[in-house]
């Protein structure tokens, strides 16, 4: 669907204009590194355009990391977008320094107008909270502070922030990866929250790219994870996929620590899809995400959508 031939492409995030144009941005960087495990160290935020999802027109770039000294001037991560009251479009993405060697990731946001240009704001405005959350320390059984792939929605009482994170305890390292939260009234001012869900034996070292989407009337939280981070009591499961749905019967009811039951998560099928997300087209629902690990080798490009329906346990292909 999106196949750069001089840079890898993974983890991206939807918006529509109101012209009904969908605008995709995505991480990339230069296949010019060689070594694919270099690039999230170099990622910028592209943008393209399309009509139907599958044909796209290559935009400038919409954000790319800051000058140093600066919380965000090593490579700038996944995020999301949202639009005010004003009309104005709003960006919260991940970003990394290089002061800290990209081990400790942060939360910001950039505005716009017309989804082209983009404006950085202050910030950071998310950061891991040592009350709720694991920090980094050298000497950590993890191998970074994780804040990133932040998922902003309306509620009545506000704006919430879902976001991959991790809580310190007794359990297994890989059991320890929670779904973060955090509240705004005005999408600059946040306080971050106690998690959204629990470590568990069945549970995850990280939940990536989180997303809340309704599909036939269900709720669901969409993550990913590999294989390798995931619990021991996950992977002898054998699984097939890296996505995971878990079924939320009221997302904004409470947004608590029971709001989310990771035991519950069940894979969507696919042999490479990750970090996928899902959009609506023509009252169709899509899961989009990138080709991840095949045959042995990292392909970084956007598949086409997939069609998906719920089918009352797991989300499935329709075709």
């Amino acid at each position: 669907m999106l196949n750069l031939a001089d840079h890898w492409v993974w983890d991206s995030w939807y918006a529509t204009d109101d012209d009904g144009r969908h605008h995709v941005f995505f991480l990339r960087a230069s296949r010019a590194l060689q070594e694919e495990g270099r690039r999230h160290h170099r990622a910028t935020i592209g943008h393209a355009v399309s009509a139907d999802l599958k044909d796209w027109t290559l935009l400038p770039d919409a954000l790319v990391f800051a000058d140093s000294p600066a919380w965000d001037d090593q490579a700038t991560w996944t995020g999301s977008i949202v639009r005010e009251d004003s009309g104005r479009w709003r960006m919260f993405y991940t970003g990394v320094s290089r002061s800290e060697g990209g081990n400790v990731q942060r939360i910001g946001s950039a505005v716009s107008d017309d989804l082209l240009v983009w404006h950085r704001e202050p910030g950071p405005q998310v950061e891991a909270d040592p009350r709720f959350y694991e920090k980094f320390s050298p000497e950590s059984d993890w191998f970074d502070e994780a804040c990133r792939d932040p998922w902003v929605v309306r509620a009545d009482d506000g704006w919430h922030m879902l976001f991959t994170a991790r809580v310190e305890g007794p359990e297994p390292t890989r059991e320890r990866g929670v779904v973060g939260h955090a509240r705004s009234q005005d999408l600059v001012d946040w306080e971050v929250l106690p998690p959204l869900s629990r470590p568990d034996v069945l549970g995850f070292g990280q939940i990536e790219v989180t997303q809340l989407h309704k599909v036939d009337g269900q709720w669901l939280l969409l993550f990913c994870c590999g294989k390798g981070e995931a619990s021991d009591a996950r992977r002898a499961l054998d699984e097939t996929g890296d996505n995971y749905v878990v079924p939320v019967d009221d997302p904004f009811g409470g947004f608590d620590g029971t709001s989310f039951d990771i035991a519950k998560a069940r894979p969507f099928e696919h042999e490479s899809l990750y970090a996928a997300r899902l959009h609506d087209v023509d009252g169709q629902t899509v899961i989009i995400g990138f080709r991840n690990i095949e045959d042995g080798g990292f392909v970084g490009e956007l598949a086409d959508p997939i069609p998906v329906r719920w089918d009352g346990e797991r989300l499935v292909r329709t075709c």
